[in-house]
């Protein structure tokens, strides 16, 4: 399309053969599959269950309602179907309504196209701009999203209220042909949802008596919790059945894509002090706290985990290591278990909890989440810890065990610099040779990790015991409070 074009006859010259907005995001997606160009691209999870499903609401012309728990990516999946929008459309200049100049809907259009024929001037709006998102929150009025009369434009334009151009238009109308995006549309008000009926279905916009037809060219996308998640309000069912396309979000079904998910999100801070290497054990831990937290008994299932907690908690993860670093003056670190404890500040104020879990609390909660991940990837890593064993018998873990009872004190600093922490991981020769025995493999780099992550397991299978210093943490063997008190 020749975007220097700036008149009405000058685009009917050139062919320009106009599409409704649902028709365009149809044709782009039949190219982009033809092409095999990703028409989601970072939507990992969703290739086989939600983009299938997004992509035969398109192809349907449906306007589409994405129901999922928090964090799915509904928004994101809406903003990206800005991606199979034209590039650029043709537009009436100084239309409020993005009139289509060969379609035009609004009064001021229509006039000037009658008045100036050929000569109407039109401008090329760019499909960035084309994307209107609205929060649906209790006190969203009709005057908000469809319009009102404007007694200011009336007195000075001196027109008679009975007339339509005192009507000052709302959110949707000046989104015609363009995205429009409601996001959580149960908290809208029943009332307000009763005023979408017309204009998905018919067009008609009715304002203070006015019956106004106007066959708005809208891609409405809606977005909801469940409905049995909140109490603030649900869909209204004639609104439901007027919505093309239901589509459920999901959360990722795995470790692996989580992580993709995560690494893409989160921000990245190019501008670090240092360099800080996360071992993939560190980021498996992490997301496996995710998992937890969707299953807990602590947490409202209802709810939902967002994906937003794994994300945050990553940059906090990072910035724990970063601060020791700085501390330290050192240019290059890795992040150690101890730094789990730096996520719990994004843990806590992202699940909602049950009875229970306000009896415990949020901090509670937020460590026993990081024990109960660190428990389920410790057995797919090591050997299962026996609960009872015969007396004679050995596990592989009774030579750690002899070298903590033998030793008065073990200590692992929290600002220790990484020679002072690693030449204390790497005195315990018994723990070394366990992970040498049964991960023989593990880099170099990340082996100080495997070590405190094998002692964080032990005291979670009740092993070893640890307790919080004034500086760091101590671990112990299990008769150590006992022989003490002896």
């Amino acid at each position: 399309m020749n975007t220097t074009i700036n008149t009405f006859g000058a685009l009917k010259a050139s062919g320009y053969i106009s599409k409704s907005i649902k028709t365009e995001l149809r044709d782009n997606l039949i190219a982009a599959l033809n092409s095999g160009v990703q028409t989601f691209p970072g939507m990992h999870g969703y290739e086989h269950t939600v983009i299938p499903q997004l992509e035969r609401a398109i192809l349907s012309k449906h306007n589409i309602n994405l129901l999922g728990l928090r964090g799915q990516g509904k928004t994101r999946i809406a903003r990206l179907m800005v991606n199979l929008l034209d590039e650029f459309i043709p537009v009436v200049t100084g239309s409020e309504m993005n009139d289509d100049p060969f379609n035009p809907i609004s009064r001021y259009a229509r006039d000037i196209i009658a008045d100036m024929g050929d000569e109407t001037p039109i401008f090329w709006l760019h499909r960035s701009e084309r994307f209107f998102e609205k929060l649906a929150t209790p006190d969203v009025t009709i005057a908000d999203l469809i319009g009102d009369i404007d007694p200011i434009k009336a007195a000075n334009l001196k027109l008679n209220y009975s007339d339509e151009r005192v009507i000052h238009f709302g959110m949707i109308p000046r989104a015609n042909r363009c995205i429009f995006v409601i996001n959580e549309l149960p908290d809208l008000q029943a009332r307000i949802q009763v005023a979408l009926f017309n204009i998905l279905e018919e067009g008609d916009i009715q304002i203070r008596g006015f019956k106004l037809r106007l066959p708005l060219d809208l891609q409405f996308v809606f977005t909801a919790n469940p409905e049995d998640y909140t109490n603030r309000g649900s869909i209204v069912t004639p609104l439901k059945d007027r919505i093309g396309s239901q589509i459920l979000t999901h959360y990722s079904a795995d470790i692996k894509t989580a992580k993709t998910i995560t690494s893409q999100e989160s921000d990245k801070l190019e501008n670090r002090f240092c360099k800080v290497h996360v071992p993939e054990l560190a980021k498996d831990i992490l997301e496996q706290v995710a998992f937890e937290a969707r299953e807990s008994e602590y947490i409202d299932s209802k709810s939902g985990v967002s994906a937003r907690m794994s994300i945050t908690a990553y940059e906090n993860l990072i910035s724990t290591a970063e601060r020791r670093a700085i501390l330290n003056n050192e240019q290059e670190t890795t992040v150690r278990f101890s730094d789990l404890i730096g996520m719990i500040p994004s843990i806590t104020g992202k699940v909602e909890l049950v009875y229970e879990g306000e009896q415990e609390g949020t901090a509670f909660v937020a460590n026993h989440l990081i024990s109960e991940a660190t428990k389920t990837l410790f057995l797919t890593y090591f050997p299962k810890v026996e609960k009872l064993k015969k007396q004679d018998q050995e596990t592989p873990y009774d030579a750690v065990l002899t070298w903590f009872f033998e030793t008065n004190a073990f200590e692992l600093s929290d600002e220790a610099s990484e020679e002072t922490y690693n030449n204390a991981l790497n005195a315990i020769e018994p723990l070394k040779a366990l992970i040498s025995k049964y991960q023989p493999h593990v880099a170099s780099i990340d082996m100080p990790f495997l070590m405190e992550f094998v002692l964080w397991a032990m005291v979670e299978l009740k092993l070893l015991t640890k307790k919080r210093t004034a500086t760091g943490i101590a671990f112990n063997d299990i008769y150590d409070n006992l022989i003490k008190g002896l």
